[in-house]
């Protein structure tokens, strides 16, 4: 029942993201489309302006998209979604009088401005509204109420006049930058690096790990027992085999409860790669080490790629206590063989 075939396996493989993870991976989208469309929305921040109403008639006039524009704020600034949404929830006692006093720089003058929100406090910023997350991006927003106030806040909430609402906005600063260029260019490229460090490893490298965190949810959620759970966690005893390694062995989950212990491995892999041969390298040494102690371990595989490494797959299947898919009723046979071993 645990121990499967991979023709076993494939029949009840999922060999494509499902939806619970499809809108996750769409927001790993969006680092590509954002470097992709860097140059326009440099172009509009370099042309000086008296406010930032001409500003807004800029960007309305653009190719970029509202949505898209204010997201390159968010990222730039680090400010997203959820510190949004702290600031509608705290709009009355940040802005009492709606409206946001600002200093603005044009030519090396600076004047005092006023902005007057729009759609503030009526309405909320979230994700959704504002059409900043996965899919929605790749969906051409025109400027809204909304959109202006919260570009006004991304732009200008380090140079609000009130020194409370500067301090709590202190990373939205790149009205400074506003109508040079070659400052402009500068500070916004050496965010994106930073953005790109942040974002860490190659998008197929993300996509596992939100398989595994996505299993690991599954299993808190669903298992219904008193166990410990560590992400890239080790099993007491279990180290590399080669004589001049002692580190102990990583497993992408581990599980334990009263001294016993299962490890898990997650791969769901769309396109193929080398992962895959990996694990099955491992796979033997892992299993022969474990099932001596008395622990166990388990595979959650799936996806295309890894399918078309079949000589890989047979080996691990071979050589695990347990192996699945990626669904929920697979996982739900996951929790089955974790109960049985933990005598639940």
């Amino acid at each position: 029942m645990y121990q499967r075939t991979v023709e076993q396996l494939k029949s009840v493989a999922s060999l494509f993201w499902s939806a619970d993870l499809s809108q996750q991976e769409a927001e790993l989208s969006i680092i590509p489309l954002l470097l992709d469309t860097q140059d326009a929305f440099i172009a509009i921040l370099s042309v000086p302006v008296a406010s930032i109403e001409n500003l807004f008639e800029i960007i309305d006039a653009s190719s970029l998209s509202a949505n898209l524009f204010l997201k390159h704020l968010a990222v730039i600034a680090d400010f997203g979604g959820e510190p949004l949404q702290r600031i509608s929830n705290e709009f009355n006692s940040l802005f009492p009088d709606r409206r946001l006093d600002y200093l603005w720089t044009l030519n090396g003058e600076t004047s005092g401005q006023i902005y007057q929100f729009r759609a503030l406090s009526d309405k909320k910023f979230s994700n959704q509204a504002l059409g900043l997350t996965g899919k929605k991006l790749l969906e051409k927003h025109r400027l809204s109420d909304l959109h202006k106030d919260a570009i006004a806040i991304l732009m200008l909430g380090a140079s609000a006049t009130d020194e409370y609402v500067a301090e709590v906005l202190s990373k939205c600063e790149i009205s400074e930058y506003l109508g040079q260029p070659d400052k402009l260019d500068k500070f916004i490229r050496q965010r994106y690096i930073w953005v790109s460090r942040i974002t860490g490893g190659s998008q197929s490298n993300n996509l596992g790990q939100l398989a595994q965190q996505f299993v690991r949810r599954y299993l808190e959620e669903n298992l219904g027992l008193e166990v410990s759970y560590a992400s890239n966690g080790h099993v007491p005893g279990v180290r590399h085999t080669d004589s001049n390694d002692s580190r102990e062995t990583t497993f992408d989950l581990v599980l334990g409860k009263n001294e016993r212990y299962v490890a898990i491995e997650v791969s769901f892999q769309v396109t193929t790669n080398s992962v895959i041969e990996r694990k099955s390298g491992q796979a033997q040494a892992r299993y022969q080490q474990l099932n001596a102690k008395g622990y166990k371990i388990a595979y959650v595989l799936d996806g295309a790629g890894n399918f078309q490494r079949v000589s890989a797959l047979r080996t691990i299947c071979a050589y695990s206590d347990c192996t699945v898919a990626f669904s929920k009723p697979e996982l739900e046979v996951l929790c089955e063989f974790i109960r049985e071993y933990f005598g639940a």
